[in-house]
């Protein structure tokens, strides 16, 4: 499989196929397609597995995009302004926020996984429920903004807002903490909560917090009528 990432403020990635190979992503993600492409949808891997899913973000069912012959091409955008990010998981196993996931090659096992610590989950803002990417090939991961990349060393610690996060190699610790101090808190802009994460491992941010600036130009949008 090949591919090129086509775009700079709301990119997509172009996937050029070979015969009898596949990819899937969640419902609504394609852009477009040439000919020679079959699709299939499904609760992949079953349908407790799409329930997790739904619970982490994403689409109850996945669809499948199969060639039929080489050369066929197919697309997937992102939904904001950013980058798309593509990882190979062949080595590692990666944890990805709700939301980031948004294509891979068949090869790729997505699953839900819960945060270590539920007291952490309930109270961070993110929920409890993430999910796992591994296997062998290429995921492409949905970066609102630009990327930050963090190599973090053994008991090296980063502390994020948890929105800024997208991704994290399993072998970082991940956990929520209380910013600490009244005044902070209840004045300081930041919220409750802060994701502290671990090292070793490699951690993937984004400089956007989407979720956070749809809250705060929502406080502009007028929610009724003049007469």
């Amino acid at each position: 499989m090949k591919y090129e990432i086509i775009g700079t403020t709301v990119p997509a990635v172009e996937l050029e196929l070979s015969a009898n190979e596949s990819v899937f992503s969640q419902k609504g993600g394609l852009a477009w397609m040439t000919e020679g492409i079959n699709m299939t949808t499904n609760a992949k891997g079953g349908l407790l597995k799409g329930i997790g899913r739904m619970f982490a973000g994403e689409s109850l069912f996945m669809v499948t995009y199969s060639s039929s012959r080489d050369g066929a091409k197919i697309a997937f955008a992102s939904t904001v302004p950013g980058s798309i990010m593509p990882i190979d998981v062949s080595s590692k196993e990666y944890i990805i926020q709700k939301g980031a996931f948004l294509a891979a090659e068949t090869s790729i096992d997505l699953k839900t996984v819960f945060t270590r610590r539920i007291s952490s989950g309930l109270f961070g803002g993110e929920g409890i429920i993430m999910q796992s990417i591994r296997g062998n090939g290429n995921c492409f991961l949905e970066i609102d903004g630009d990327t930050v990349i963090k190599e973090l060393a053994p008991n090296e610690v980063l502390k994020v807002d948890t929105g800024n996060v997208v991704a994290f190699e399993s072998s970082v610790n991940y956990e929520i903490e209380t910013v600490k101090g009244l005044t902070n808190i209840f004045f300081g802009g930041e919220g409750l909560f802060l994701t502290k994460l671990t090292g070793p491992g490699k951690v993937i941010l984004q400089t956007q917090n989407f979720a956070d600036f749809a809250g705060r130009i929502s406080r502009y949008i007028p929610t009724g009528t003049s007469n």
